[in-house]
């Protein structure tokens, strides 16, 4: 369950739950009326289940209540006196039953606890061989009722997608792994901190959003304007040995051939600033001010800066879109790899279903066909200011892969949170164009794309190269309780 992504992460918070590994509380449900013997042999097997994950477990032990079980009222006390104890460490709670368990005891210690974080609620199966008193389970039945009553508690959970499983079994791993994604996704953005570096462009009124509705989803917005930028960069050497560093990890991130060197040196200076604010102020992700004050006044854009940042799991979106750099953030948590910010773009002939996405592009390199991108002069913004000053996008195609697409935005009209999130694929269909592009095909794409616009969503799109709409979609509403569609 910890990220396998292999690009460099010195960068990621401390804090960043990508940085640590999971803690699951687990409740074993026990009920005197039924075979308690199933309690200690279902306690014992979760939990090797979960150490193989490499997921670590808080959990009453054998000698604080019956077989480490929860049945009684003392014991319900018990156990949440512990998950108490550690409430900074546990990001969700497992609940499982070997045989009916007690519902009173589970809701109790639950509400007792007061953890606030996400329940994945587990059963195991009968054998139809070993339906004797001895053996029979009835964890089928004693699910309902847990439900039940956690329902009534007003506690919120998640289910699994059997009714019963056996925890050995692949279907429940996968299981356990989306659980996983679901409680990243909620401890993250739940402490969430984004960087906003710059103005909103004034031709960009589709990135607008309220820092007041992210606060209270617990995202604060740490803003740093432009010309603080460049008076830090002004200080700057050019033989500085933290520039130098910069200037090389560039060189050895993308192509550069025929890009001047003193562009380089103007990426490596913004970028050493970038990389100590970032530190300083403990982000998350970052949004940047691109078009076309940096150009114009600075004489390169920061696309290759922010897919290195991207790359090493830190989301930077370019346009100053906080809100996209969120849904970034949050895809990356659940996926545990990059997330990318893409337009919707155009269509793809005449196939419905199909579309090309497309950014100029700081697309992270890691989601290109080439493993080394190429750096180029970003084409449309050099009519304007000239090639000279527009050095620095990566130019690529994103490999054929299937991909969760997520946008988040503000809703002042309505004063939630708003999103929407779904899956399609990255295909090998030809296309001649130039920046950072692909086409993807989304199924009943021309009903997602009425949604958006009948919704007043922005043509800024976040993905991530793995499926994890599900985890997603769970997280944002249930746990978090946003208004979210989910594109089936």
């Amino acid at each position: 369950m910890t990220n396998t992504h292999s690009a460099p992460n010195a960068l990621i918070s401390e804090r960043s739950p990508l940085r640590k590994q999971l803690t699951f509380a687990v409740i074993v449900g026990n009920r005197g009326f039924f075979p308690d013997h199933l309690a200690k042999s279902g306690r014992e097997k979760m939990l090797e289940v979960l150490a193989k994950a490499k997921i670590k477990t808080i959990i009453v032990g054998t000698e604080d209540t019956k077989y480490g079980a929860v049945e009684t009222l003392q014991e319900a006390r018990a156990c949440a006196d512990l998950f108490r104890v550690h409430r900074d460490e546990i990001d969700g709670v497992i609940v499982t039953l070997p045989n009916f368990g007690d519902e009173r005891a589970i809701a109790n210690t639950l509400r007792f606890a007061d953890l606030h974080v996400p329940v994945l609620m587990h059963a195991f199966p009968d054998d139809a061989q070993k339906m004797t008193i001895e053996n029979r389970r009835d964890s089928f039945c004693g699910k309902m009722s847990a439900c039940n009553n956690l329902h009534q508690y007003g506690i919120h959970y998640t289910l699994t997608t059997r009714h019963t499983m056996d925890p050995e079994s692949p279907e429940f791993l996968a299981d356990l792994k989306n659980f996983a994604a679901v409680c990243r996704v909620v401890r993250g953005i739940r402490n969430a901190r984004i960087g906003a570096l710059g103005a909103r462009p004034a031709a960009f009124n589709t990135v607008r959003y309220s820092e007041k509705l992210l606060e209270q989803a617990g995202v604060s917005v740490e803003t740093l304007d432009l010309s603080e930028v460049y008076g830090r960069v002004s200080a700057l050497q050019d033989d500085d040995a933290t520039v130098a560093a910069k200037a090389a990890a560039i060189k050895q991130y993308a192509n550069t051939a025929g890009v001047p060197e003193l562009s380089i040196i103007k990426m490596a200076k913004f970028g050493v600033v970038l990389d100590n604010w970032v530190t300083e102020t403990q982000l998350d992700a970052t949004a940047i001010q691109c078009w076309t004050s940096m150009e114009e006044f600075f004489g390169v854009v920061p696309c290759t800066l922010m897919s290195m940042a991207s790359n090493s799991l830190l989301p930077s979106a370019c346009e100053t879109d906080v809100a996209g750099a969120l849904a970034m953030y949050a895809l990356e948590l659940a996926s545990g790899q990059p997330g990318v910010l893409l337009d919707w773009n155009n269509n793809y002939g005449d196939d419905p279903d199909k579309g090309v996405v497309f950014h100029c592009s700081n697309l992270p390199k890691d989601v290109f066909v080439d493993e080394i991108p190429r750096m180029n002069y970003q084409e449309i913004i050099a009519g304007t200011v000239g090639k000279a000053n527009t050095y620095g996008a990566l130019y690529g195609r994103i490999k054929e892969a299937p991909f969760t697409f997520l946008r988040i935005s503000t809703d002042e009209f309505t004063g939630k949170m708003a999103a929407y999130t779904g899956e399609g694929v990255f295909t090998k269909d030809s296309i001649d164009t130039f920046g950072g592009y692909g086409v993807v095909r989304v199924p009943h794409f021309q009903k997602l794309l009425e949604y958006i616009c009948e919704n007043g969503f922005e043509h800024h799109v976040a993905v991530t190269q793995k499926n994890v709409s599900a985890a997603m979609y769970e997280a944002l509403t249930k746990y978090l309780g946003w208004s979210v569609y989910n594109h089936q």
